[in-house]
C-alpha cells in the first residue's frame, strides 16, 4: 500500500555543535550544550528509519525541543526572547526544491525539526499499511500517525512560521503554501482510513458520499495551494493530489446513487453513477500523467491497489441495475446535470490534526546558566577552526532512508482493512 501514498523525501541537515562562547566554563551551561548535541542527533538517528515507534520518536522530540526552547525564550516566568536565538547558523534542505537555507534563527531550527519529524510520522504510516492484511489495530495506527502528522505541521503553520527572523525559501517547507499543501494531504490522508472503515462497516451510502466528497475537497486543497510554484518541481506532487481528489469524487457520486437508488430516485441514481465513472476515468487518466511527470518523492501507484481497482465493477453493477429498472419499473428522466453533492454534518471536521503541545523549557535552564553565556562574542566567527572543520559544519548530505518494501499484495477485503 505503499503505492497508495506519495511520500517526498525527508529534510536533510548540517551537524550542530552548538559553540557558544562563555564568560567561564559554568558546568549547568556546558551540560547544556552536550545535551543540545546529544538530543539533536538521537532525533536525526532515528527519522531514516520508519519502524521505530512512534513513541521513541516523540520522547526523542520533545527532549530536544525542551532543551533548545532554551535559545527561544529567557529563563523566568515570562516570555522575553533568548538572546541565544541568533547565536547559531542552523543548515536545512527542504523535501522539495533543491539547496540549503542557512539561518542565524533557532526559531527555524525548531521549525524545520518539527516539519522533519511530521515527514516521519508520514512514512510510519506508509510502513503499517503496507502489510498483506492490515488489522483494526493497524487502520487505527495508520490513521493517529497521520492525524499527528498533520498536528505537528498546524503547530508550524499557527505559532512557528509568524515568528522566523527571515522569509522562507521560496517553495521550501516552511512556505506557507508548502505547509498548507502537507497539512491537507495528512487530513486527508487519514480520511481515506475512515472512508475504507465506514465501507467495511457498510455504512449509510449518504454517508459515505458526503466523507469522501470532503476528503476530496482536501485533496483539491492541497493541489491549489501549490497552484502559484514552479510545475516543472512541484507537478508530480501535485498530480497526486489530483488523482486522489478525482477517484473520491468518483467514489462519493458512486455512493450517491446507491443513496437515490434506495430513495427509488433511480433517474438520478442513474445520472450520479455516470458521473461517478466519469471520474473514474479521469482518476485513471491522471494516474498515468502522474507516472511520466518528474519530480522528487515515491512513485505512488493507487490504480493498482484493490481499493482503486474495486470501484468500477461495482460501478458497473450497479449502473446496469439502475438501467434496468428505470426501463421496466420507473420510467423516470435522467437528469443532464449531475445531481450535487451534499455535505453531512457528521462527516465535517471528522478528521481533525492531533494537537501538538511544545514541551517546557528543560530544568537546565537556570538564570545562572543563562548568564554564563557571552552575549558580546554571539555570532563572532571562530578564527580558531581549521578550514575542514568548517566545511564539516556546513556540509548538508542527503538522508538515507531505510526503504518501505512493498509486496504488493492484493488485499482480501473490499478496503483493504481487516476488521476484527
Amino acid at each position: 500500500m505503499s503505492y497508495w501514498f506519495h511520500r517526498n523525501p525527508l529534510k536533510a541537515t548540517a551537524v550542530q555543535n552548538f559553540d557558544i562562547k562563555m564568560f567561564a566554563h559554568d558546568p549547568e551551561a556546558l551540560k547544556i550544550l552536550g545535551d543540545l548535541r546529544q538530543s539533536r542527533a538521537r532525533v536525526l538517528q532515528l527519522l531514516p528509519d520508519p519502524n521505530h515507534t512512534s513513541e521513541q520518536v516523540t520522547t526523542a522530540l520533545n527532549l530536544y525541543l525542551a532543551l533548545v526552547r532554551g535559545l527561544l525564550l529567557q529563563p523566568g516566568e515570562g516570555v522575553a526572547a533568548s538572546k541565544l536565538c541568533h547565536a547559531l547558523t542552523f543548515r536545512w534542505n527542504d523535501s522539495i526544491i533543491e539547496g540549503v537555507t542557512a539561518r542565524e534563527d533557532a526559531v527555524f531550527e525548531v521549525a524545520s525539526v518539527v516539519m522533519n519529524v511530521a515527514f516521519w510520522f508520514m512514512k510510519h504510516a506508509v510502513l503499517i499499511a503496507v502489510k498483506p492484511e492490515i488489522s483494526m489495530d493497524d487502520a487505527k495506527e495508520v490513521h493517529t500517525s497521520l492525524r499527528k502528522a498533520a498536528g505537528l505541521i498546524k503547530f508550524v503553520q499557527d505559532n512557528l512560521s509568524a515568528q522566523l527572523s527571515e522569509q522562507p525559501a521560496d517553495g521550501g517547507d516552511l512556505d506557507g503554501r508548502v505547509i498548507t499543501a502537507y497539512l491537507n494531504q495528512c487530513t486527508a490522508e487519514a480520511q481515506e482510513v475512515t472512508i475504507a472503515r465506514a465501507i467495511e462497516l457498510k455504512h449509510n451510502p449518504s454517508l459515505v458520499s458526503a466523507l469522501a466528497n470532503e476528503t476530496s475537497k482536501m485533496f483539491t486543497t492541497a493541489a491549489d495551494s501549490l497552484n502559484s510554484l514552479d510545475v516543472r518541481v512541484f507537478g508530480h506532487w501535485k498530480a497526486y493530489f489530483g488523482l486522489k481528489a478525482k477517484f473520491y469524487l468518483a467514489y462519493a457520486h458512486n455512493y450517491q446513487g446507491e443513496a437515490l437508488l434506495a430513495q427509488d430516485k433511480c433517474g438520478e441514481a442513474i445520472r450520479s453513477l455516470q458521473e461517478s465513472k466519469k471520474m473514474y476515468a479521469e482518476a485513471n487518466e491522471l494516474a498515468v500523467e502522474y507516472s511520466k511527470t518528474k519530480g522528487r518523492g515515491t512513485q505512488a501507484k493507487p490504480e493498482r491497489h484493490t481499493f482503486f481497482k474495486r470501484l468500477l465493477p461495482i460501478l458497473d453493477r450497479t449502473l446496469e441495475k439502475c438501467e434496468r429498472e428505470n426501463g421496466f419499473i420507473y420510467h423516470q428522466k435522467v437528469p443532464y446535470d449531475p445531481v450535487e453533492l451534499e455535505m453531512n454534518d457528521k462527516t465535517h471536521g471528522l478528521v481533525s490534526p492531533e494537537p501538538f503541545e511544545i514541551p517546557s523549557v528543560s530544568p537546565l535552564w537556570t538564570p545562572v546558566a543563562y548568564a554564563a553565556f557571552d552575549e558580546s562574542k554571539l555570532n563572532k566567527n571562530d578564527k580558531s577552526k581549521s578550514k575542514a572543520e568548517k566545511k564539516a559544519e556546513e556540509e548538508v548530505k542527503p538522508v538515507k532512508e531505510v526503504p518501505i518494501v512493498d509486496p504488493e499484495t492484493e488485499h482480501k477485503t473490499e478496503s483493504g482493512c481487516v476488521l476484527s
